[in-house]
């Protein structure tokens, strides 16, 4: 979750808003800053029209199996069969910030992105540079660690446990888990009954496997890299939750290109519900194309015994879960990471509902939080 605090409490700590609010908005999934640039593949049909008069629809995403809708509508053409003469141009990020910062820029008009970016990037614009018009995924976020030394929950206290970053959805989530188990942990430093080491997920195995920390609250792919390495779950975090569902992943799009193409928005989301239903109803060819996918963006596919435990783990679904979002930030604010945000309108459902209703599947609802 991202921290935002008032200037005068952030004086009285000593930390610059200008520091603070980049290092604790970064992304759940995954690090960095850069972004890369991915052309469609997919062959616009012959005789189709454009949409909304618009040249291209530019679609950004991690390459993470989180991610994993807009993997496979990449792969399999879904988002272009809907766009039909309007190409879809795609940017891969590895990060919340750099997505954010493309969204407010023009860089990219719709982005699959995690609820801590989602939340910063609406909360520093005042409510005025995104909406979040639909659910991914949810799940694919465990608790690993070496077995040797932590056999059970107890044992956690006074060892060191990696989560990915400074204020990110995973350190929220562990510093409210620690709380709840009656141990005490300064949020910002890490140190307490439980040292939390933050540790970017592209160096966690390594350090596992060095030994400098002893498991890691981390989302997939890392947690079953770890456990590749000799690694045990110990805690699903998917348990702590009703009906053990929470936001991972939701699908942004700036304000100002769904005033101005709406019908362009709402071709993205069809070609979304239509590749989770095609996900849930063909689970290994789609891991296939998520995997293929991941491939083509990294150079790297994902080895069957890291892949297959980690796509088990994660469900795909329209539905935002709007509710977990909103406990996700009261954790952080739980956690003295950050303080009560106003959420009010960070969601418009309205034309996923509209695909929804159209495709004869359940609405969802924004807890709320939704456009007045």
């Amino acid at each position: 979750m991202p921290a935002i605090r008032s200037r005068s409490t952030l004086a009285r700590r000593g930390i610059a808003v200008a520091a603070a609010l980049p290092l604790l908005a970064l992304a759940a999934c995954s690090y960095g800053s850069e972004a890369k640039d991915d052309s469609s593949k997919a062959k616009v049909a012959a005789g189709s029209e454009k949409i909304d008069g618009l040249d291209s629809v530019k679609i950004g995403y991690f390459g993470n199996l989180t991610h994993a809708t807009a993997l496979v509508a990449n792969q399999k053409g879904f988002f272009q069969k809907e766009l039909g003469a309007t190409e879809a141009k795609y940017q891969i990020f590895n990060a919340g910030p750099s997505e954010i910062e493309a969204l407010n820029s023009g860089s990219i008009d719709i982005g699959w992105i995690g609820p801590s970016p989602a939340i910063n990037g609406y909360t520093k614009s005042d409510g005025k540079n995104l909406r979040i018009i639909g659910g991914s995924a949810s799940g694919g976020v465990k608790l690993v660690v070496n077995p040797k030394k932590i056999k059970s929950l107890k044992d956690v206290k006074g060892k060191k446990i990696a989560t990915p970053q400074l204020g990110n959805t995973q350190d929220v989530a562990f510093l409210n888990w620690i709380a709840d188990q009656g141990w005490k942990v300064d949020a910002e430093s890490g140190k307490g009954d439980v040292s939390v080491v933050r540790t970017d997920n592209k160096i966690t195995p390594d350090a596992y496997k060095s030994g400098s920390i002893d498991g890691a609250w981390v989302p997939e792919p890392t947690a079953s890299k770890l456990v590749a390495e000799g690694a045990k779950v110990l805690l699903n975090e998917a348990d702590l939750w009703p009906d053990k569902k929470f936001v991972i992943t939701n699908i942004i799009v700036s304000q100002s290109f769904l005033k101005d193409h709406p019908k362009a928005v709402e071709a993205v989301l069809k070609a979304s519900v239509e590749t989770n239903k095609w996900i849930n109803a063909n689970p290994d060819d789609a891991k296939t194309a998520a995997n293929k996918q991941l491939e083509a963006d990294s150079g790297k596919a994902l080895p069957a015994d890291v892949l297959d435990p980690a796509w088990d783990s994660i469900q795909i679904t329209n539905d935002p879960l709007a509710s977990t979002l909103n406990t996700e930030a009261e954790h952080a604010v739980k956690a003295g990471l950050l303080e009560q945000p106003n959420l009010t309108g960070i969601y418009d459902l309205t034309l996923l509902n509209k695909v929804l209703t159209a495709e004869g599947e359940s609405t969802v609802d924004d807890a709320g939080l939704g456009v007045k």
